[in-house]
Order: C-alpha cells, then sequence, then structure tokens
C-alpha cells in the first residue's frame, strides 16, 4: 500500500497528563511526516488541565471523556471507535516521543506478509535501549525468572520471557509480543482480534491481544529502523501498579490455557515474588499477599483497587 493511501489513526489514553502534552505533541509531527493522520484521546477524568491542554494544543484532534478512570484497553477502544476511517491504527502512551518518520518506517514493516502489528526500537529518556520485545509467558519461562533473574534468564529463548540479549534488537524480527507504548496495528488486524480485553484494566491486555492477534495469523515484527522514545512509567517502583501487573499475568494465564494450567503458573509466580519479597523489594511484598489472596485473585480489576491510568 503507497503512504498516499494510508490514513492512520493515532490512539492515546490520558490520566492527568498534562505536563506530558507538549512535548509529546509536538513529536507527533515529525513522527508522522508525509502521512495522513488523526488525533484520538480518551481521558480517563483527568483532574489536571489535561483536556483544556489537549484542545488548547491539538484542537483538530478528538477528545472522548470517559467520565470515570476506565482502564487502558477501555480508553484505547474508546479512541479508535471515536476515530475517523483508518487504514492502520497507531497505540500511543502520552508519555512516547516518536523520532521522526518513525510511523512511516512502521508502515513499511506492516506489508510484510503476514504481519498485523509492527513495533520499533524503544530507548528511554537517557538513550539506553529498553527490551521491548517478549517470548509468550510460561511456567518455564517463569521459573527462569525466578531464579535466574529477569536479565539472565532473557538470554535463553526457553528460560526468560523478555529478550534481554541486545543484538537481538539490531536486526527486524518476529517476537510473540512486545511492550505496548507504541503499536501500529493494521486495520485488518485490529477489525478480526479487537475490542483490547478490559477487564484487565492495566497491564496484560496488549498481551492478550498481541497473542490473540498471533493465533489469528497476525504477527508482531519489531523494525529497529522505527526509533521512538518511552519516558516510561512507574510498575517496578509502584507497589500496588507491580501487584495488579503480577495478578494480571495469572489471569491471562488462566483465560488461555484454564484453571489447572495456571495453578502451576501461579505457583511458579508466588516463588518469584516470595524470592524477591524476602529481600525487602516492597513491590514483591505486596504481590506476594496479592498472589496469596483468594478474592484478589477472583476480582476483576478497577480504579477503585489500583492507581489511575497515566
Amino acid at each position: 500500500m503507497s503512504v498516499s493511501e494510508v490514513t492512520v489513526a493515532v490512539v492515546v489514553v490520558t490520566y492527568n497528563s498534562e505536563r506530558l502534552l507538549p512535548e509529546f505533541l509536538t513529536a507527533l509531527g515529525p513522527g508522522l511526516r508525509g502521512l495522513s493522520w488523526h488525533l484520538t484521546i480518551a481521558d480517563n477524568a483527568s483532574a489536571d488541565g489535561t483536556v483544556a491542554t489537549l484542545r488548547r494544543l491539538a484542537s483538530d484532534a478528538t477528545v472522548v471523556e470517559m467520565g470515570r478512570n476506565a482502564g487502558y484497553a477501555a480508553g484505547i477502544n474508546a479512541a479508535v471507535a471515536a476515530a475517523p476511517p483508518f487504514t492502520a491504527v497507531l497505540v500511543l502512551n502520552p508519555d512516547v516521543r516518536l523520532e521522526p518518520r518513525c510511523v512511516e518506517t512502521l508502515l513499511a514493516a506492516l506489508d510484510t506478509t503476514g504481519t498485523g502489528i509492527a513495533v520499533p526500537h524503544i530507548v528511554d529518556g537517557a538513550g539506553t535501549l529498553i527490551p521491548t520485545l517478549r517470548r509468550e509467558p510460561t511456567i518455564l519461562r517463569t521459573l527462569g525468572d525466578a531464579f535466574l533473574g529477569a536479565r539472565r534468564a532473557g538470554r535463553y529463548p526457553s528460560l526468560g520471557e523478555v529478550v534481554t540479549d541486545e543484538g537481538r534488537y539490531l536486526t527486524e524480527a518476529v517476537t510473540d509480543w512486545a511492550e505496548g507504548s507504541t503499536m501500529l496495528i493494521s486495520a485488518e488486524c485490529w477489525r478480526r482480534c479487537a475490542p483490547w480485553e478490559e477487564s484487565f484494566f492495566l497491564y496484560s491486555e496488549e498481551t492478550d491481544f498481541a497473542l490473540r492477534a498471533r493465533d489469528a495469523g497476525f504477527a508482531t515484527r519489531y523494525t529497529p529502523a522505527a526509533r521512538a522514545v518511552h519516558l516510561e512509567g512507574d510498575s517496578r517502583q509502584s507497589p500496588k501498579l507491580w501487584a495488579l501487573l503480577t495478578l494480571n499475568r495469572v489471569r491471562l494465564y488462566r483465560r488461555r490455557h484454564g484453571v489447572l494450567p495456571a495453578i502451576g503458573f501461579w505457583g511458579a509466580l508466588l516463588l518469584r515474588e516470595t524470592t524477591r519479597a524476602a529481600l525487602g523489594r516492597q513491590p514483591s511484598v505486596m504481590a506476594t499477599r496479592a498472589l496469596l489472596s483468594p478474592a484478589r485473585l477472583r476480582e476483576v480489576p478497577g480504579p477503585h483497587t489500583v492507581h489511575p491510568v497515566g
């Protein structure tokens, strides 16, 4: 498909994101240079000046006011539903800064046969590689993480979920899934695999979508020539967010494999978190408590259980 035939729906979920917006919006133009695109933002009831800033700095954008903190997946679904017709969906976090022509490069990758999702090379604010590529969660990979640590285990495909070998980030590759701050999704992949699963509220929704897309024949393709900066959130620093992330991993595994295999996965996660909790790591302390709480494992996440999405 030629660039002139493409219209990109840029969709973003915000929550108290006012301070991030000026630089984010400034980077959109260079990042989407040469393309037709439209910005749609779903705001999860921000209490700061997020909506006013959007209307001032991006007057042509569509702003969907959710009226509540509905979660990340719900915001993505609402933004796409409100977007004009598109040939591709670009999912972005407000703390992402696109490098020039990032999306044009991702579009070229999306044209590769069998590709439904394209993701870029991502660095943090200091320019350090963020290992965004992931393998499908398994019990063995969770145990590898528990005993070896994520960085060491990630060097071995059977033992690590996070791809940590920096050499793997030098060339284009297909991956099971990828960190979801910057994802270009073809319209056909979206039509066949959407919506994103809103019951996760936050974390695992992009894993679920990418794995379901893979199951339907749509690969996730990593494209190192496309570049972006992600200033990153605080899931590893926030005990509550880390606990939610951990619980959602169990929920996702149960959805894909059933109850009995999920018990084994839960046990592997519990081992990982208890060993780290014993070292005094507070996020793992809270994650351990959550894993040992039948009520927490059963509940559907929502704004009453976690920090707001932002």
